[in-house]
Parts: structure tokens; sequence; C-alpha cells
């Protein structure tokens, strides 16, 4: 639901925002592991869903962000054809030499991962966490409609009356753990689909530095910057980053 102020201006569009796993009121699987190929198998089951409900997705359009760009990518490299267009802003698909400065292989500390577990996942109520989250960055930078979506159906009533977080500490910091565990850079020459790549700010060794590679990489890709944005740029400027996605994609 966060998507759903960007999609708002998505004019002649009828949107669909998959609830990939572990992130919301989709469960997290049990057994296995947060690889990031498993995002790529709840994007596919989301598009199998839609043509079993009889909607056409011939030709569909996908749009990501971060772990979401990613997830659309692995699921066009093991399925080409399933998307017409693509629109990745800043997904996390990194060149195999820069994978280990993420700390996310081989055992490595990981300070994304760390800090997960450390965050605070109960609030008295669904205001009191937004007007925690609105005080402090990276939510400060918000679109005050995108944070209220994040905190209003990203947590979950409890019995006393507080709320807590459905993005479990432990799951999201296994998300990050696992970020660098994937090799979808090494197919991206396979994306035969246009691809078009958004970024923001390159703040040291995060999605946006890899964002021109990754563009570089697609046969078909195109890059697309906004300087005065950060990486959560499609939940700071909805309306300015979904007239980039219509300009790409029509």
């Amino acid at each position: 639901m966060v998507w759903a102020p960007l999609a708002r201006h998505l004019e002649g569009f009828v949107a669909f925002a998959p609830d990939l796993r572990g992130h919301g009121d989709s469960p997290a699987p049990t057994g296995r592991d947060m690889e990031w190929d498993g995002f790529a198998d709840d994007v596919l089951a989301v598009v199998d869903a839609m043509a079993a409900a009889g909607i056409d997705v011939d030709g569909l359009v996908a749009a990501g962000h971060s772990k979401g760009g990613a997830s659309l990518l692995l699921a066009e490299q093991r399925r080409p054809g399933t998307f017409g267009a693509i629109y990745c802003y800043e997904p996390v698909v990194v060149p195999p030499d820069l994978r280990s400065a993420m700390g996310a292989v081989n055992g490595e500390a990981n300070p994304l991962a760390e800090g997960a577990l450390r965050r605070r996942d109960v609030f008295p109520s669904k205001d009191a966490a937004f007007e925690n989250y609105r005080s402090k960055l990276p939510f400060s930078a918000l679109d005050p409609d995108a944070l209220r979506a994040y905190v209003d159906h990203g947590f979950a009533d409890q019995a006393d009356g507080s709320v807590r977080l459905k993005c479990r500490p432990e799951i999201e910091s296994a998300v990050y753990r696992m970020a660098g565990g994937h090799d979808a850079f090494d197919h991206l020459g396979e994306v035969a689909c246009p691809v078009t790549i958004g970024m923001g700010v390159v703040d040291g060794f995060g999605p946006a530095a890899s964002a021109p590679l990754v563009a570089d990489a697609l046969p078909h890709g195109r890059l697309v910057e906004f300087p005065d944005l950060g990486h959560f740029g499609p939940l700071e400027d909805p309306a300015r980053v979904a007239a980039s996605i219509i300009d790409a994609v029509t």
C-alpha cells in the first residue's frame, strides 16, 4: 500500500501491488531462508494468479523499488517475456566485484542486517509510530501519504492496544543478509524487454552507485536520474516518479 500514492498518478493503468513474503500480510516461508530467488517466485505467482483470474497479462508493465526491482529482473530472467517493460528504481542488483563490499555473503558482517535486529518494532499506537518515523531520516523524507500507508498497513494491532511491525526484525535482517546472494547482474543480458533504471543521489556503495552499471548491462536499458531524491524516491515524490514511469513504458 505504500505504492498507492504513486499509483494514483498512473492514469490509464490498472495497478496491482504484490505483498511479497514476510513483508506484510504474506507470511515468511518456513524451512528456508529469505534468499531473493524466492521473491521472484512471488512475482511469478502473482502473474499466474492474475492470468488464472482472466486478467490479460500480455505485455504486462512492472515497476519496482530496491528489492522489488531486483525481484522483477530475477522473474524476467527466469521466465523471459513475462513483462513488456520494466521500471526499476535503484534495484539491488550488484556487480560481482562489489558484492563483497555489501557484506552480504560468506558470513561477513552486514551493518544493515545487524541494524534491522535492533529496530524498534512495537509502538503504543499507529499514530505514535507515525510521529516517531516522521521525525527522523529516512522516513522524514517520505511523502506523508506514503509514510501513513506504511504505518497503517505495515503494523498489526495487538491485544493490548499496541501495534507491531508485520515485517519482523529478524525477517528484515535475513533479507539484508541475503541481498548479495543472487546473480541477477550476471544475467542482465538475457532481459530482452525495455528496462528503465531510476536513481537518486549516489551515497556510498548503495544501489544508486550500481544503477548506471545495471542500465549499461541491459540490452535495452535506460538510466533516469533524480539528483534531489534518495533511495526511497518513489515514496519521496510519488507524482514525479509516476510521471517518469509513464514516460518510460508508453
